[in-house]
């Protein structure tokens, strides 16, 4: 197999060479450029087609049926074409950097390597000519793809300057593709951490989830601390460093975090319980408490790491569903299941938690035991409580009041008025049927509800 510095030449889809015959027949050239270049000079698959061309927005949206002006203010189109979206940038250069966040102005050009002098690293500044797909390489990207080596086109320290983001990006293409970094460039982000100040938290987070998504994202997280980064974006995960855990863990609060994170994402969990392995502990520094005995802990921290989690999420602009998750994740990882929990303490755990999270809560647990030690948790981990969950719900699944064999209207029928009273009355009646199943029927409830309506006046 030839290495990504020795070929020249890739294969081109179909798709884009309809795409390019339209560019050709009006005189246009149009390249193939970004991560699908990359990706494909490293033998990995790729999702997204970027484009470059030297057609201007105007050009494209006449020759093309569907074209959205998805960044039209910097060049930037996506035209729609079977089902399939293609963005498309005009070639360029960019102006001065004044706020180091975006460029004062862009220069349209008709070069492709002046195109890609523009770009960050090296490996994102390589082309494919369509329709034939000849690599154009002028900062030598395939080099640094064998090498596995994130490298900025031109000196590190301007390109930095003249977009913040780009430190965090390059961390975490470190992580996403398992590469290293250029010494030049570590150097000048950490020479200035606060160049990521003026960039907005959105695209942040943007670089921040990309980074819990990688395989192993404590690879970015360290380099972050290291480089003053985690101050700045994840203070409250910083903290963790150096809270020791003596007593039940083998490793501060921080880097039990990172490992817990590193298992959910080798395990493929889904992304809530990556953050919630992540942040799941981030209450521990402010709930320490060292006993006579030298061991460590942590009463309730629980609760408080749900709240950190929440003011963390909330200022990274999550959405609140995705929010909502992944603190009660970090809520509910405290449980305790014995053999000795009755059937209705079961049902009264699944229905804290939510059936629906059931799967997700396990997944953290096992990647919140794997970060106590740094081995993996016995197979067999939890598979006594979800054999238990699965017996007690077949024999009666009752966990909410849609459950019960009688409704507020069946209530209100036998004399029991709606309000705040008949609101403790069928949660009484919850309570009595998640206890013992046999109690849901509508004979024993309704008589069960009259006595406590007597009682209550």
């Amino acid at each position: 197999m030839r290495t990504a510095s020795k070929i020249d030449r890739i294969a081109v889809p179909s798709l884009l060479r309809e795409l390019c015959a339209v560019f050709n027949a009006h005189g246009k050239q149009v390249f193939l450029v970004g991560g699908a270049v990359r990706d494909t000079l490293r033998g990995a698959e790729y999702a997204d087609w970027d484009l470059a061309s030297d057609a201007r927005p105007e050009d494209i949206m006449c020759m093309f049926p569907a074209v959205i002006p998805t960044g039209i203010k910097h060049g930037t189109v996506t035209i729609r074409h079977k089902k399939h979206s293609f963005e498309v940038t005009t070639l360029r250069t960019d102006g001065r950097y004044a706020d180091g966040r975006h460029p004062d102005s862009v220069s349209y050009t008709s070069s492709i390597e002046e195109d890609l002098g523009r770009r960050d690293f090296t490996i994102n500044a390589i082309a494919a000519i369509l329709p034939e797909g000849h690599v154009i390489d002028p900062f030598r990207g395939r080099r640094d793809i064998e090498k596995k080596l994130i490298r900025c086109v031109g000196r590190a320290e301007d390109r930095l300057n003249e977009d913040g983001l780009r430190a965090l990006r390059a961390l975490r293409f470190a992580s996403q593709l398992g590469f290293d970094i250029d010494g030049e460039l570590l150097s000048a982000i950490k020479a200035r951490p606060s160049m990521i100040s003026p960039v907005s938290i959105e695209r942040v987070k943007v670089e921040f989830d990309k980074i819990v998504a990688s395989k192993k994202p404590s690879s970015a997280l360290l380099r972050m601390e290291q480089c003053g980064l985690l101050r700045l974006v994840l203070p409250e995960l910083l903290r963790c460093r150096g809270v020791q855990q003596k007593g039940y863990h083998r490793f501060d609060v921080l880097t039990h975090s990172l490992l817990a994170c590193d298992y959910a994402a080798r395990s493929d969990y889904k992304h809530t319980v990556r953050l919630a392995a992540l942040f799941h502990d981030l209450g521990k520094p402010a709930s320490a408490k060292c006993g006579d005995n030298g061991v460590w802990t942590f009463h309730n921290h629980e609760l408080l790491s749900a709240e950190i989690t929440r003011a963390v999420m909330t200022r990274l602009r999550y959405p609140n569903a995705e929010i909502d998750e992944t603190v009660h994740l970090v809520r509910e990882h405290m449980f305790n299941y014995t053999d000795s929990w009755s059937a209705g303490a079961v049902r009264r755990f699944v229905r804290r938690v939510g059936e629906k999270n059931l799967q997700a809560l396990f997944d953290l647990r096992r990647s919140d035991s794997f970060g106590m030690l740094g081995t993996p948790p016995p197979p067999g981990l939890l598979l006594d409580f979800r054999n238990r969950i699965d017996s007690v719900l077949e024999a009666g699944r009752v966990l909410s009041r849609k459950d019960l064999a009688v409704s507020g209207v069946d209530l209100m029928e036998a004399g029991i008025a709606a309000g705040r009273k008949m609101g403790l009355i069928l949660d009484s009646l919850l309570e009595a049927v998640i206890e013992d199943p046999e109690m849901n029927s509508r004979e024993k409830l309704l008589e069960m509800a009259a006595s406590l309506s007597e009682r209550m006046g």
